[in-house]
């Protein structure tokens, strides 16, 4: 029996903008329950819930002080039961963040291991002394800024923090905290949870011996020194995989459950990605930010799952396009002047033309955009110190809107705790649901099309050899049934011929005369056939 999460597509919600039921401007677990349907409606299998943890909120949730109960913003635990069961009753898996690597610096774990080098959590997290001349114990930096390592005063030394101040990290060379953690996973797949989403997957260990990281290779200094160093001693060290390994045994006592991992390391994030899927015995699947970036070129989309196909033939991926970290792929994707519009429906279609397990973010269902976001709105401060060379995550975390006509997109009877802007609120759900042409009814066309094509969901893959800006992917089922996948990544109408038997199937963004296609701007069509078919560009 094939494992349910192989072929499935995953709806990110981020809870907080996602449904407010009780008008303070923060959506919450009723709200999401309530809007369920709308998920089910889409084709989705799985709904991923970011963070909803008690948390004094410094990281939006992902900076947690209670891994076994539910921040009163959002609701409560029976607010949760009653979301599980409702998603249930609609086919809908679940599965929660588990922000693992590091706590908040509120949790009580952190506030005993701060008193003295003599409690019982006295090593829960990351203490080094200083250096002789009193800064810190290596170069590592954080994330967010700055050194990785800050100074307290009880106890005299530093504590690791690779995000915010806020975020320490936890020590997971003390097999004490492995345990611990692995219990507080316990307590959700006890209540029936289908299983975790891995918030940076590759952070959860650090060289024990505290090596500084040597120099990353760079042309031109990045916006964030982070960028600047190769991570080889601060993450994504050899003793991981015994971790991801525990996390699997625990899973697997639960029958039919799924781990995904998150994995952030420029320039490794694929390979990292094969190595932590391979074998059978550590994470389910994984994804990365490989492809959430602005780079759309044929080779780039090419080349990263290639190389995951050769590197992890036993392993498997999860693919993305936009998530509540980065800016929303149709603006980033879209050139200017261009059709925005267009760029989501091939976007989806490009999609799900890949092999493996898929993940949409709430919103990019509408063809949302980026909302600009002004100094004065920011909720998001682990960026602050880099504006406006980096505008941090708000842009893409404002309300999902559902009433066009509705002064706050029917999101909230209050004020927002983001602002739902014009350009937003024109995408609602309810205009789309009328317009037969929309953004939101081509995912739900393209996604039908893929759940009734084997050869989309389980089959082999084969790029096409075609100049840019084209892309082509044969994707083939046991039975040798064909659907080969055609892209025009450009904003210029491309034409090629396809030589063999096929028919134009599922949806389409070109048109065909004869063995001629012809794409417009951001132009796809899915063909299917028994045999392969031979493709040429036509100057």
């Amino acid at each position: 029996m094939r494992d349910w999460w192989r072929d499935a597509i995953i709806y990110q919600v981020y809870p907080r903008s996602f449904q407010d039921s009780d008008g303070d401007g923060i959506g919450d677990l009723p709200g999401i329950t309530a809007r369920l349907p709308h998920i089910a409606s889409l084709g989705a299998d799985v709904v991923w819930l970011s963070p909803f943890f008690t948390s004094p909120d410094r990281d939006m949730g992902y900076d947690v002080s209670d891994y076994c109960n539910v921040n009163p913003l959002f609701g409560t635990l029976e607010d949760f039961d009653a979301l599980l069961a409702k998603a249930h009753d609609l086919g809908l898996k679940v599965i929660i963040d588990q922000v693992i690597s590091h706590s908040s610096i509120d949790h009580p774990w952190f506030k005993e291991s701060r008193q003295s080098r003599e409690t019982d959590k006295a090593d829960w997290y990351v203490w080094a002394d200083p250096k002789a001349d009193g800064g810190p114990p290596t170069n590592w930096l954080s994330v967010f800024g700055g050194s990785a390592w800050a100074w307290d005063t009880r106890r005299k030394q530093y504590y690791l923090h690779n995000f915010l101040i806020e975020q320490p990290d936890l020590n997971f060379h003390n097999p004490d905290v492995v345990d611990t953690l692995l219990g507080t996973m316990r307590f959700w797949l006890e209540r029936g949870v289908d299983g975790f989403r891995l918030d940076t997957v590759n952070f959860y260990v650090h060289d024990a011996r505290l090596r500084d990281n040597p120099a990353s290779e760079w042309d031109v200094f990045p916006n964030n020194p982070y960028e600047a160093q190769n991570h080889l001693f601060s993450k994504t060290r050899p003793e991981n995989i015994a971790i991801l390994q525990r996390i699997r045994t625990l899973t697997d006592e639960f029958g039919a459950t799924m781990t995904v991992g998150e994995v952030g390391e420029a320039g490794r994030m694929i390979e990292i990605m094969a190595e932590y899927t391979s074998g059978g015995d550590k994470l389910h699947m994984a994804y990365s930010f490989e492809f959430l970036g602005p780079d759309t070129a044929p080779r780039h989309f090419r080349s990263g799952i290639e190389r995951f196909l050769r590197s992890a033939p036993d392993g498997w991926p999860c693919w993305a396009f936009s998530n509540h970290d980065v800016a929303r792929h149709v603006s980033r994707w879209t050139p200017p002047g261009g059709d925005s519009d267009a760029v989501a429906k091939q976007a989806i279609a490009l999609l799900c033309s890949f092999p493996g397990t898929l993940c949409l973010y709430q919103g990019e269902e509408l063809g949302q955009t980026e909302t600009d976001i002004l100094y004065e709105e920011v909720r998001d401060l682990g960026y602050i110190d880099f504006w406006p060379a980096i505008k941090g995550r708000d842009g893409c975390r404002t309300p999902m809107v559902w009433k066009a006509q509705d002064p706050q997109g029917g999101f909230t009877t209050g004020t927002p705790w983001l602002p739902v802007k014009p350009p937003q609120a024109t995408r609602a759900v309810d205009r789309q649901e009328k317009d037969k042409a929309s953004v939101l009814n081509a995912y739900r066309a393209t996604i039908a099309y893929r759940r009734g094509r084997t050869a989309l969901r389980t089959g082999t893959t084969r790029f096409i050899d075609l100049p840019a800006p084209l892309l082509a992917i044969e994707r083939t089922a046991e039975d040798g049934a064909r659907v080969t996948a055609i892209f025009n990544l450009s904003d210029q109408p491309q034409e090629l011929t396809a030589q063999g038997s096929f028919t134009l199937a599922g949806p389409q963004a070109a048109e065909g005369k004869g063995p001629v296609l012809m794409f417009p701007a951001h132009g796809f069509v899915f063909l299917e056939s028994a045999q392969p078919l031979m493709l040429a560009q036509l100057d």
